[in-house]
This record gives C-alpha cells, sequence and structure tokens, in this order.
C-alpha cells in the first residue's frame, strides 16, 4: 500500500548502526515519492543497504529555502515526500524544522516515523541525573555568542547536552573549564558503533586531556548541572580575590571572576574586583 499523497513523513534514521533502522521508516522510505536528504551520498548508503530505489533531492542549510520552497510545492501537488538526516531525527538541532514549519502553515499534513536520537541515547549511557535536563544543541561559532550561552547556563540545575564535532573539541572544552570550571562531565561518542565509548570525567581535566584533539566521531557533551547552592564559605578578603584570580586565570573575565568569588565567599563583588584589578 503506497504512502498518502500530500504528506510529509519525517523519518528518524540510524546514529551509526544501520540495524537500528525501524521496519516502518524503511516501508515509508519504499512507498514516498521522493526523499529529502540532508546529504544524498549518505542517504544513498542506507538506500542501498535495504534495497531501496527512489529519487532523492538535497536538502540541507545552505540551501533549505530554495530547495524548501520546491519540496513544499510538490506536497501541495499531491506528492508524498520522506524527509531524512545524515543521522537521527530530522528537525533537532538540523534545517528540517523549517520545513515541518512551513509544511503546517500550508496546511500540508505531517508525519513522524520515530528513530534514534542521539541526546536521549547519550543521557542514558552517561549515568548522569535524567530525571530533568535541556538539549542546548550546538554551540555558535561566534566568539561573543558561544560567551553569552555558556554563561547563561552557569546556574541552570539541570544536565545538560551540546554536540559537538571533533575538530571543535579543544576549543569547547577550553571554554567549558572556563565557565564550569571542575563541574563533571561525559564525553559520549560514537554511539552505537563498534568504538562507542563514554568518557566520564571533568570540564577542567578533559581540557588538559584532549587539549590537542584526539577524540574521532559525532560527539554528544553530557554536563552536569550546578548542585543546589551551599552556604558560602569563610573566606578572607585575600583568600576571596586569590580565588577570583584563579578564576580569572582560567579565562573568566575580571567582572565575572569576581562575581563568582563573590558568590562563594559571602563577600561583596566590589570588594573582591578591587583587589583584583589591584593585583
Amino acid at each position: 500500500m503506497s504512502a498518502p499523497g500530500g504528506k510529509l513523513y519525517i523519518v528518524g534514521t540510524p546514529i551509526g548502526n544501520l540495524r537500528d533502522f525501524s521496519p516502518r521508516g524503511c516501508e515509508i522510505l519504499k512507498s514516498c515519492d521522493f526523499i529529502a536528504a540532508e546529504d544524498t551520498r549518505v542517504t544513498a548508503k542506507l538506500l542501498n543497504y535495504f534495497e531501496i530505489h527512489k529519487p532523492m533531492i538535497s536538502y540541507h542549510e545552505h540551501n533549505r529555502r530554495a530547495s524548501g520552497e520546491s519540496i513544499l510545492r510538490r506536497l501541495l501537488a499531491g506528492e508524498s515526500c520522506a524527509l531524512v538526516t545524515d543521522a537521527g531525527m530530522p528537525a533537532i538541532s538540523d534545517p528540517g524544522e523549517a520545513l515541518v514549519a512551513a509544511c503546517h502553515a500550508a496546511g500540508v499534513a505531517v508525519e513522524s516515523v520515530p528513530g534514534p536520537v542521539a541526546f536521549a541515547t547519550a543521557l542514558a549511557l552517561s549515568g548522569f541525573p535524567a530525571g530533568r535536563f535541556c538539549f542546548e544543541g550546538f554551540l555558535s561559532v561566534n566568539r561573543r555568542s558561544r560567551h553569552e550561552h555558556l554563561q547563561s547556563l552557569v546556574g541552570e540545575r539541570r544536565t545538560m547536552l551540546f554536540y559537538e564535532a571533533p575538530h571543535k573539541l579543544p576549543a569547547t572544552l577550553r571554554d567549558f573549564a572556563a565557565v564550569f570550571g571542575d563541574r563533571p562531565l561525559a564525553i559520549v561518542r560514537e554511539i552505537t558503533k563498534l568504538h562507542e565509548q563514554v568518557i566520564r570525567t571533568t570540564c577542567a581535566a578533559a581540557a588538559i586531556e584532549y587539549a590537542e584533539g584526539g577524540l574521532k566521531g559525532e560527539m554528544v557533551l553530557v554536563l552536569a548541572g550546578e548542585e543546589a547552592s551551599q552556604p558560602p564559605a569563610e573566606l578572607s578578603p585575600e583568600q576571596a580575590v586569590a580565588l577570583a584570580a584563579q578564576y580569572y586565570a582560567q579565562g573568566c573575565t575580571a567582572a565575572e571572576a569576581a562575581k563568582r568569588a563573590a558568590k562563594e565567599s559571602g563577600l561583596r563583588r566590589a570588594e573582591i574586583y578591587a583587589g583584583l584589578q589591584a593585583l
């Protein structure tokens, strides 16, 4: 039985192991009119494995406007399309989000065919608290936006999840260490593949261990949330300034370093900032 026309199917695909593809997902790809793929070369491997022969068009971050308009026209004309990414669920940190929204706005039916999701799998593998968590996706490559994003999460109590590429990992770990210090961190890589690995460490230790890279494959960073606040430590003004100097050396600005030291010591931020400036 062929898939109904005029419908967009968002089809989850394996995140590493092709055998994780669902029977229903396979049926939809075989019955739809065409497939919109993030990278047609990657999707071709999946189609060949399951002996699926369907026309594909590319739909990715750099052509999503033009390609999205073309896909929508075909859907409105009555065709059915399966939207897939290179790995995981479309529309999760993915330009498919825009196509799904456009379909809803145009009255085109959208149906999900669930599949593996990297961040949920990584959270389960990490052993970190999973009762409450937040997905932060990919960090911006813009230095200012990236810094503001991380600073906004300093007080976040929930477990946080980030996507990261191997060549960007050293810089991200340096930023994590500067902002979160010795916070527990899990690096989950090569999920469902032969060399699947969970590295439980801390932000500070990981920044040193992987300063030159060395880890391969797409990865998910699972960051522990801030623990419940403790009563401020009884520090002398000199100790508080020394603590601020330590945060400053890790990459915080003078103002941020003074703020963190004030929170931990119970002393006035302005006093600590003045002492830090004197150094």
